[in-house]
């Protein structure tokens, strides 16, 4: 999402504003990121770089489901951050907030895809569903076999139809990537997939713009008493804006809509997710943490496993969402399986 040339503030100066970010040159910033993750975990990952693609350094895995999402740029840890065992294959990173081409998910099948198939997890945005669809049919083509998952989570839209992707993608890529390392064929990891996304529910809210290094200015402004309630991961307009509250009643105004989307109820166990959306400190996550384990507990619906830190971001855009997952054992097993990646591992 890029703001018009004529929404530029009076003073603007793309000098000084692309002096407040560490980099060289605008042009270079996913490329130069993605050499950077290449030197920081050798043994790790594989990167290559036309066309962009991170994939894990002992792949393809004989047997086993490749699992393969994609994304633009500037979410980061996602998903390169999550290549490794028990989770994906392979990564595709786009553009800054810019879908991946087919032929990138097309070069992930060649350098991972071991013989039993792979699952590709969509994310609900236009141009990521139409370059995926377009890759699976050529993936196709070529006698790979495809499945896809849909993830769309962001209770900000009534409407299923048009609910973006959010922080589920993390817990389905997970625990997906749990059941793949499991030998499990590909029906059984693309069904594991679209259980997580159906059973998981995401609201965000942000008290910035981010600011794209191509421009070199936020992409939207809030007022300093405001806050905007359902934003999307580019910065999408939210369902409304408000006046500035206490953290305990901003993290309420998120979590009631997922609770009622979800029809959590006393008993249910959950694993929660709380993000940091690129500005926020760890310090405010965990106050927003503090307030969603008590206000879920007064429900009689205990957290069991939860995530708090930067796992799916807008650059640097300051607010945070939050993720409830409705566990089963199952469920709840494969989340706690081994994974080793750049961003999670354990």
């Amino acid at each position: 999402m890029i703001a018009p040339a004529n929404h530029r503030p009076a003073d603007y100066s793309p000098k000084t504003a692309l002096q407040k970010k560490l980099i060289n040159r605008p042009r270079d910033v996913v490329t130069e990121s993605l050499e950077g993750l290449a030197l920081a975990y050798p043994n790790l990952l594989n990167i290559a770089y036309a066309p962009p693609v991170v994939w894990r350094k002992d792949a393809p895995v004989k047997g086993k489901v490749a699992l393969i999402s994609g994304s633009g740029s500037g979410h980061e840890p996602l998903n390169t951050g999550y290549v490794g065992r028990g989770m994906l294959d392979a990564a595709c990173p786009g553009g800054l907030f810019t879908s991946p081409t087919p032929d990138q998910y097309v070069a992930a099948m060649h350098a991972v895809e071991g013989g039993a198939g792979a699952l590709f997890i969509t994310k609900n945005y236009t141009g990521g569903l139409l370059n995926m669809g377009m890759a699976k049919e050529m993936a196709e083509d070529e006698g790979f076999r495809v499945q896809t998952v849909l993830v769309n989570d962001d209770v900000a839209q009534n409407d299923p139809e048009n609910r973006r992707a959010m922080g589920a993608t993390v817990l389905v890529e997970k625990i997906a990537g749990a059941a793949a390392e499991e030998s499990r064929p590909l029906d059984h990891v693309a069904a594991i997939a679209q259980q997580v996304a159906d059973q998981a529910r995401s609201m965000g809210l942000a008290l910035t713009g981010c600011t794209s290094p191509r421009i070199g200015y936020p992409t939207f402004e809030l007022p300093a008493d405001e806050f905007e309630l359902g934003v999307g991961i580019h910065g999408e307009r939210g369902r409304q804006r408000r006046m500035l509250a206490s953290a305990d009643a901003m993290t309420e105004m998120m979590l009631e809509p997922i609770i009622q989307d979800l029809g959590l109820t006393e008993g249910d166990n959950v694993l929660a997710l709380v993000s940091g959306l690129g500005a926020t400190p760890l310090q405010e996550l965990f106050i927003v943490f503090r307030h969603l384990h008590h206000s879920l507990a007064q429900r009689g619906i205990p957290v069991i496993r939860q995530l708090v830190g930067n796992y799916i971001t807008s650059l640097d855009m300051a607010g945070c969402t939050i993720t409830l997952l409705k566990l089963t054992p199952e469920l709840t097993r494969l989340w706690d399986a081994p994974v080793h990646t750049a961003a999670l591992h354990w």
